[in-house]
């Protein structure tokens, strides 16, 4: 997604595409940073929050080579195998899904 961390402590870490400062958010709208925080318990259901990602500057095929390389797995949800995304997980098991390429078509 091309973020970057915006804070890191204990058991938690924030990222966002771009780095918060009291003049900008009063000055206008910013784009949702995400923070994830770490739980004792591991995965049992399904997840609370999904994400959808869709690559902007390349193919779907490529951001699932991409992704793949990074450690997140392809999965079935039962989704079908007629669906024109592709549902991921990372390697903690959270699912997301990789939606068509908004890249320009040349």
């Amino acid at each position: 997604m091309d973020f970057q961390v915006i804070d890191r402590s204990e058991g938690k870490v924030e990222i966002g595409s771009w780095v918060p400062t009291v003049e900008d958010v009063r000055a206008r709208q910013m784009p949702p940073t995400l923070l994830f925080i770490q739980v004792p318990e591991g995965k049992t259901v399904k997840n609370r929050l999904h994400l959808d990602v869709s690559p902007i500057d390349g193919s779907t095929e490529d951001e699932v080579t991409r992704l793949l390389g990074l450690g997140a797995t392809k999965t079935d949800v039962g989704q079908g195998s007629d669906r024109n995304w592709v549902v991921m997980a990372d390697p903690e098991g959270n699912e997301f899904d990789v939606l068509r390429t908004l890249a320009p078509q040349n």
